[in-house]
């Protein structure tokens, strides 16, 4: 019988529904990009402000149940496989939204065009953006690697003495080990929270960044081609078990 799991039960439920409004969301920006001289900057801007929000609600259900239960975040299985290999410490690395803007070659089309100083400063918060990246990635580094430490590696013999009676004690024992081991992967989770949370705060700031540097109607067309490559992402991963599948039969 299979377990239940009330966290990633609660956020796969939210999950699909959110991602249902965030296409609702993306439709809406299609119109308004195609209707966009009938549209006043008041109009766009509320509509930029309603994906905001959209934005925040999720990180906002996400981090409360990640304090009940971080590690559901790490192995997602409301996600597909496709999904989960794009994946850069629970979501979308905030670098490949530069990728939008910032195309290169003759033969790359530019979403739209930016003066010389938004080019500028969209430039210099690529290079902020990067730079918060590899910070969280080195603190990742840093919890993954504590997991070797001589501390942890003596804690586990310990645990493994313990439990086939090699240290003596009995049952005392045990609990108490039990009780090490407890306080130890609780460092672990939280560190691991904190991680978690550091790798959505860049999220979040290359976003507001780049909507900070762009007028109404540039924020609706990039926040279109935002949503697009993970809608897309999510389709093509949500393909791949049918067309392996059908393959089978």
């Amino acid at each position: 019988m299979k377990n239940y799991d009330p966290v990633r039960e609660n956020f796969s439920e939210f999950y699909e529904k959110w991602v249902w409004n965030l296409e609702e969301i993306f439709h809406q920006l299609l119109e308004v990009s195609r209707k966009r001289n009938e549209m006043s900057e008041a109009e766009m801007q509320a509509l930029v402000n309603r994906v905001t929000s959209h934005v925040k609600e999720y990180y906002t259900v996400k981090w409360g149940l990640a304090h009940q239960d971080v590690l559901v975040f790490f192995s997602p299985t409301w996600l597909s496989p496709l999904e989960n290999a794009y994946s850069w410490i629970t979501g979308w690395k905030p670098s490949a939204i530069f990728r939008l803007l910032l195309k290169k070659g003759h033969d790359q089309k530019i979403m739209f065009e930016m003066t010389e100083e938004q080019q500028r400063k969209v430039e210099g918060l690529r290079v902020r953006i990067k730079m918060e990246e590899e910070k969280v990635e080195r603190e990742m580094e840093r919890h993954q690697v504590a997991l070797a430490d001589p501390k942890m590696l003596e804690l586990a013999k310990l645990c493994s003495r313990a439990r086939n009676g090699g240290g003596g004690g009995g049952d005392d024992a045990v609990a108490r080990v039990d009780g090490y081991v407890e306080v130890a992967l609780k460092g672990v989770v939280a560190g691991l929270e904190k991680v978690m949370k550091a790798s959505d705060c860049v999220r979040l700031k290359a976003l507001k960044g780049v909507l900070d540097l762009l007028g109404p109607v540039q924020c609706v067309e990039f926040l279109a081609a935002f949503i697009a490559m993970q809608l897309r992402l999510r389709q093509c991963g949500k393909k791949r078990p049918e067309m392996d599948a059908g393959s089978i039969k």
